[in-house]
């Protein structure tokens, strides 16, 4: 049968360095419906994923919150390690301690805040649904709550909180069940139900809108304790050795050793010290871009490989060292080597649309790992507010001036710690409403582009892939027009509206 196009072998073997926008992959023949399309992959030998999806250790990307998010919708959190080793294992122990439905680190105020207080909550987080404590803090004894019932009508924004409070409160105590939360909550037509211990202090909360979207999360990533699974990073320096331990007390199920430039003796080391200690927990290492660096990674014990090298939004590390790999190319290389090896590859950056996400499974890739795809949404650390207009939220890469001053030059190795040179940037990105609505909709694309492709499921894409059956073809730049948006004086882009109402 004549076949159009031409296989990745012949794509790439002419040498020139591909990115995701250089070529597309023809169409294939349909036989399956796209919801029957099965996503499930490995990110390492022995952990799996129900979706291919994984949100980047960056200190404007992934804490707990998001963390959650993306167990829950079947995919991994990395929690970023540009925090204290204390902060960072408790982020991890939220994660592991989640139960689904129950807010367990909610927004509190005390009595002496304001109105305005709750409006700034509202303005930056999308929830207005406090409760109040005595000190205004987590784990103070309850005195009461405040709803926009309580104040949409209050003229006088500067009113106390324990004037406009209610002070008449259905709560349930420590210990109780989703179940029965939620059957107090239908029973009292109440929007928020505070969990309290026997001193009737505030241990967590369950809302009625979470309640709605948490009712159900079949693909939810969990561990033999059925707990979400969760990833953290760590540097390859000698003090983060002291902060794997306490990570892999508090449970972590995944440890990504982050580095620029992954192909080093601090790493290799890292890699056997920590599958000697902890054989347990599977680590993904990286960054790598070329079949010689994944060699000497798997060698040193790694579960799984992190391919890129520059290709991030906000990262300059190429402009800047003159050293790193086109991104599409770093991926088909390194994933042809490394399935040799029976290890999964994550393909780290340039993913910022559905359209690449797709492309990189194609080209090997287990899983993507994503940050500027999920800056914005609520679920990132880090408050919105206005510029010129538009609601926003900070993003910077963790090579970047302000986020090395907080201690990501942990993943570069510098001699002079003085002199810092930069390898990203930091910036403002829309907000995209939350994760819960973000990524069901990437789910649902992938599974329609792997359609298109006429393939079911991650394992036979890759297998068409090594057959030679896949095939693609090069774009130039006029083909990259026409495939984009093109004609319009303005465009609504996807992802800009999304639940507000996340407490």
């Amino acid at each position: 049968m004549h076949s159009d196009g031409e296989t990745a072998g012949v794509l790439f073997e002419r040498g020139d360095g591909l990115t995701y926008n250089d070529f597309i992959v023809l169409p294939g023949h349909i036989d399956f419906a796209a919801t029957e399309v099965e996503l499930s992959p490995h990110i390492t030998r022995r952990i799996a994923l129900k979706n291919p999806i994984c949100s980047s250790p960056m200190d404007t990307v992934t804490e707990s919150r998001m963390a959650i998010g993306m167990a829950l919708l079947g995919g991994i959190g990395i929690i970023h390690y540009n925090n204290t080793p204390e902060a960072q294992i408790d982020e991890v122990r939220k994660v592991k301690r989640f139960e689904n439905g129950f807010i367990t680190d909610p927004v509190v105020l005390g009595p002496k805040n304001t109105i305005a207080d709750v409006d700034t909550i509202h303005e930056q987080q999308g929830f207005s649904g406090i409760p109040i404590t005595e000190d205004g803090t987590l784990q103070g004894k309850l005195q009461g709550i405040v709803t926009n019932r309580d104040i949409d009508f209050e003229p006088d924004r500067g009113r106390l909180l324990e004037e406009v409070m209610v002070t008449d409160l259905v709560t349930a105590p420590e210990g109780v069940t989703l179940n029965e939360a939620n059957n107090i909550l239908r029973e009292s037509k109440k929007g928020k139900l505070p969990i309290i211990d026997g001193d009737g202090r505030l241990v967590s909360l369950v809302s009625r809108t979470d309640l709605k979207k948490n009712r159900d999360f079949p693909e939810a990533s969990k561990d033999e304790s059925k707990q979400l699974r969760v990833g953290a990073a760590i540097s390859t320096q000698m003090e983060d050795r002291e902060r794997l331990e306490g990570l892999v007390e508090a449970g972590v199920d995944l440890v990504v050793i982050d580095a620029a430039q992954g192909d080093s003796v601090f790493q290799l080391e890292m890699i056997k010290e920590l599958k000697k200690s902890f054989p347990d927990v599977d680590v993904l290492a990286g960054n790598v871009v070329t079949t010689s660096q994944c060699e000497h990674l798997i060698d040193s014990g790694a579960d799984g490989v992190r391919i890129g090298m520059g290709p991030g939004s906000i990262c300059i590390t190429q402009d800047t060292m003159a050293v790193g790999r086109a991104q599409a190319t770093a991926v088909y290389q390194c994933a042809k080597y490394c399935r040799t090896q029976g290890i999964p590859v994550v393909a780290d950056g340039g993913i910022n649309n559905t359209g690449a996400l797709g492309k990189a499974l194609a080209l090997g890739a287990n899983v993507g790992m994503m940050g500027s795809m999920f800056a914005g949404t609520q679920e990132t650390p880090g408050d919105y507010f206005y510029k010129d207009g538009i609601r926003v939220k900070k993003y910077r890469g963790m090579a970047s001036v302000e986020a090395m001053e907080r201690g990501g030059d942990k993943r570069y190795m510098y001699s002079n710690k003085n002199i810092k040179v930069a390898q990203g940037v930091s910036g403002l990105v829309v907000d995209k409403g939350s994760v819960y609505d973000l990524v069901p909709y990437l789910v649902q694309s992938l599974r329609q582009s792997f359609q298109d492709m006429g393939h079911s499921t991650v394992e036979a894409l890759h297998l068409a892939l090594e057959n030679d059956d896949l095939r693609f073809e090069r774009r130039t730049s006029s083909a990259q027009r026409e495939g984009g948006v093109h004609g319009l004086m303005a465009y609504d882009e996807p992802f800009r509206e999304g639940g507000r109402d996340r407490q």
